[in-house]
């Protein structure tokens, strides 16, 4: 029951993230030879609640990246569970060139806490 009650908290303040200052900052890896460049990036909102927890550290999504250039699918290597959904729902919303292929490229987002 405690258990449970925790995990309400902790996802009712994923979920009351706040907009305001992010300092979350992505960094473009590659888990294949054809890395794709960024046509537009989205920033990661830092929660509140783990700002107020003093939660930083980094996430890592693998993404699949379609033709056309927009995020197929995201998939969460690692990272704290604060500042995972923050990452995907930035992630997701990247944009890179199009290439001939689907490509796979690793992100890490890394959240320093209020500078």
């Amino acid at each position: 029951m405690i258990r449970l009650k925790w995990t309400r908290i902790v996802l009712a303040g994923v979920a009351a993230a706040t907009l305001s200052g992010s300092a979350a900052f992505a960094r473009q890896g590659t888990a294949e030879q054809g890395k794709r460049k960024v046509k537009t990036r989205v920033s990661a909102v830092y929660p509140d609640l783990a700002r107020r927890m003093n939660v930083t550290g980094k996430v890592k999504i693998e993404i699949v990246i379609a033709p056309d250039g927009r995020v197929k699918s995201a998939r969460v290597i690692g990272g704290h569970p604060l500042l995972i959904r923050p990452s995907v729902l930035a992630v997701k919303e990247w944009k890179f060139f199009p290439a001939a292929a689907e490509t796979t490229q690793m992100v890490e987002f890394e959240f320093r806490g209020t500078e």
